[in-house]
């Protein structure tokens, strides 16, 4: 099995649920790892959640590789258990109770999908940016299996440009200094990273049936700790549209599909729902900085009540990051002014917000 790395540990954890036909891609990028060898391993832990095909045996021929160190759990969860939220959970609860047995409490916890794949300095780029972040995401890029449908190309580029028109708002009116431009938008589990350490004072992954993912970011975030989008981090993702996770980018994609067929559009708030978002965000970090009695005033002004400010802990939070996500949690969203529209149209409202717009 091998050890790991020394002193800069990373145990890459996946959750996988009948993969035998991709999950081999994956091992194969993950043992092309820079700065991994004979001497030090990269860990990789896979979990066969309820797997009736060769998933499990098609990741174990990876295990005389000399440059990865592989443990395989095969496992039948409850029904109501048999999820990706159990599979990820236990993925890295593994990686991190691997990390302690290693005497690297402190080492890497990396987790992907099962059919995703990933460049040779993946997991080198992710050890990078936990150097000045708490938690880091990784850019999800599709990876096509196929001839491109033209309108399918388009969609994808309009799709990019407004989530890159979304974080323009966000450097001119409330810039992440942790986070800076340039940076990417994703945060999923086809490509996280924490230190293990961090992952135990959260109390891990939430075991739920979607949005896992999402939810271990919250708790980071909420904690305090900083999220990075780092452009250096990214992972390749299937573009197929029939996926294993309820809500995945399976589905996405399926609704890509559907849209450059012309069966649908693909719809997105308008800038100004961001914008109003953006300096909400901004007024309540402002509203930190001037101390807890500005604080506590802002929240009041935003509709919440004593308990509702009272759970958010104020005396508790440890910066500015942790307020305004704590706050946010409990905010509703500002009201649209518009109605959702295709991105097409969208894109063209962002300029005159960017050009004129006021904080």
């Amino acid at each position: 099995m091998g050890r790991l790395r020394s002193p800069q540990g990373a145990v890459v954890c996946v959750p996988a649920h009948n993969e035998a036909e991709r999950i081999g891609r994956l091992l194969a990028s993950l043992a092309a790892q820079t700065g991994f060898g004979p001497e030090g391993r990269l860990g990789v832990v896979v979990i066969a959640n309820g797997c009736r095909d060769e998933t499990a045996a098609v990741a174990r021929g990876f295990e005389s590789s000399d440059r990865l160190a592989l443990r395989v759990v095969e496992i039948d969860f409850p029904p109501k258990e048999a999820h990706v939220g159990t599979a990820r959970r236990l993925a890295l609860d593994t990686g991190a109770a691997w990390l302690e047995e290693e005497g690297m409490p402190d080492g890497a916890l990396l987790t992907t999908d099962a059919d995703a794949r990933v460049g040779p300095g993946w997991a080198q780029a992710n050890i990078a940016a936990l150097g000045a972040a708490e938690i880091v995401g990784g850019a999800l890029v599709i990876d096509h299996d196929g001839e491109q449908d033209p309108a399918m190309v388009r969609l994808n580029e309009d799709i990019a440009r407004y989530w890159r028109s979304v974080r323009a708002l966000e450097d001119r009116f409330d810039p992440p200094p942790h986070d800076p431009s340039p940076r990417h938008g994703d945060h999923t589990g086809g490509s996280l990273a924490l230190r293990a350490a961090t992952y135990r004072a959260v109390g891990g992954l939430p075991a739920i049936p979607s949005g896992e993912d999402n939810a271990l970011v919250a708790r980071v975030v909420e904690a305090g700790g900083r999220l990075r989008h780092d452009p250096a981090v990214a992972v390749m993702m299937s573009d197929r549209t029939v996926g294993r996770a309820s809500g995945g980018m399976a589905m996405d994609m399926a609704r890509r599909q559907a849209v450059a067929r012309g069966e649908k559009d693909y719809l997105l708030p308008p800038p100004a729902f961001w914008l109003a978002l953006i300096e909400r965000r901004a007024a309540l970090r402002r509203a930190w900085r001037a101390g807890p009695e500005a604080a506590g005033q802002a929240l009041r002004n935003l509709g919440l009540d004593a308990a509702a400010i009272a759970s958010i802990g104020l005396a508790g939070c440890p910066n500015d990051i942790a307020f305004v996500e704590r706050a946010s949690r409990l905010l509703p969203e500002p009201a649209k002014t518009e109605p959702d529209r295709p991105v097409a149209e969208t894109l063209p409202l962002f300029p005159a917000l960017l050009d004129g717009a006021t904080p």
